[in-house]
């Protein structure tokens, strides 16, 4: 397996990912939704607002994911994770948390101090997530199921509290996804 960091060259096989896995796991209209909203991310890579990590077995893609970043008026760096896809054939091996992780290294890297997403706690707890409060760091948009919203310190230190809603990527700003 091999990891890389993604630009936009790669939005018709990472939008072709995203589809497949969502379509297999969630059904038709997810699958669009979810590989229309992949493929508009992968269009606007920019490896600062939007980051995009994948991982390869050979030359084909079998995972991907992105971290979009959170926008305060104070100076912290908050990075949300969302979406992430590996593709059916390759689920279940820990290719996964090791495509998270691989991504959570990069941004210790690049100085962030916190990571956000929104989604099954019993999964994303493996790599670290903990359920957040959002008297912590609120949701960019009002959420539908708030014990998804889940969060982890990449500096060591406890997670600060923020007291305003955060601005999101332009393909974020939408109730849909929240």
């Amino acid at each position: 397996m091999i990891h890389r960091i993604l630009d936009q060259s790669k939005q018709k096989e990472v939008g072709e990912l995203f589809t497949s896995v969502f379509t297999s796991s969630e059904g038709e209209m997810e699958g669009r939704l979810i590989g229309n909203l992949s493929s508009q991310l992968a269009s606007n890579i920019d490896d600062n607002e939007i980051i995009c990590f994948g991982v390869y077995e050979k030359e084909t893609l079998i995972g991907s994911i992105f971290f979009t970043r959170l926008r305060f008026s104070q100076p912290i760096k908050v990075y949300m994770l969302a979406p992430v896809a590996i593709s059916a054939e390759h689920q279940g091996k820990g290719i996964g948390q090791a495509l998270i992780n691989y991504g959570l290294n990069e941004l210790k890297k690049r100085s962030v101090n916190v990571a956000v997403t929104y989604g099954d706690p019993a999964f994303y707890s493996k790599v670290g997530f903990q359920p957040l409060s959002e008297n912590l760091i609120q949701a960019p948009l009002k959420l539908s199921m708030p014990f998804g919203w889940l969060g982890q310190s990449l500096t060591g230190e406890p997670i600060p509290t923020i007291k305003e809603r955060p601005g999101c990527v332009a393909e974020f700003n939408d109730p849909v996804y929240w």
